[in-house]
């Protein structure tokens, strides 16, 4: 049967898309759909995977073979994934600052959230935000030998002039 299906996918296929559109992001027709949903952002390759198994469809089919009813119940799944039963422990945004809900953002959503985020760290001046605003690292690295390009230009070290001897 898995020759049969093989087959018919070498075919070109009559209904085949170039670009799908899920969850408002242009998706490319000829990748494998665990690797083209992880063109939308706030969607990596484990949530990629429980999505397809949630939605009942195979991870390896190209993207531009999927039949409508498939496009309708994956983007049923990206767009509210804790609904659908995609577990706590894979979102991005557990217990949100303002309402203590998990939630899972993707695309432009993403991006506002975490800059409101940053905002808020730097208005009420946690150290957090103190380094974010001075640009070095947040998560306790060392600033010893990396960090450079946030360091500014290197000054470097003079070395003596050569003491020089008094000829008679």
């Amino acid at each position: 049967m898995a020759e049969e299906q093989k087959k018919t996918e070498n075919k070109v296929n009559p209904n085949y898309r170039h670009i799908v559109r899920i969850a408002n992001v242009d998706i490319p027709g000829e990748k494998a759909l665990r690797f083209a949903l992880k063109k939308i952002k706030g969607v990596g390759i484990n949530l990629a995977d429980s999505i397809c198994i949630i939605a009942k469809v195979d991870r390896q089919k190209k993207t531009g073979n999927l039949s409508d009813e498939e496009i309708a119940r994956l983007n049923e799944i990206v767009n509210a994934p804790q609904d659908k039963g995609i577990p706590a422990w894979m979102l991005n945004r557990r217990k949100d600052y303002e309402t203590g809900v998990d939630m899972h953002m993707h695309t432009g959503t993403l991006n506002y959230v975490q800059d409101n985020d940053l905002k808020r760290l730097k208005k009420i001046k946690t150290l957090r935000g103190m380094r974010h605003q001075r640009k070095l690292p947040v998560r306790g690295q060392r600033t010893r030998s990396n960090f450079r390009k946030s360091k500014g230009k290197v000054v470097g070290v003079r070395k003596k002039a050569p003491a020089q001897t008094k000829k008679k």
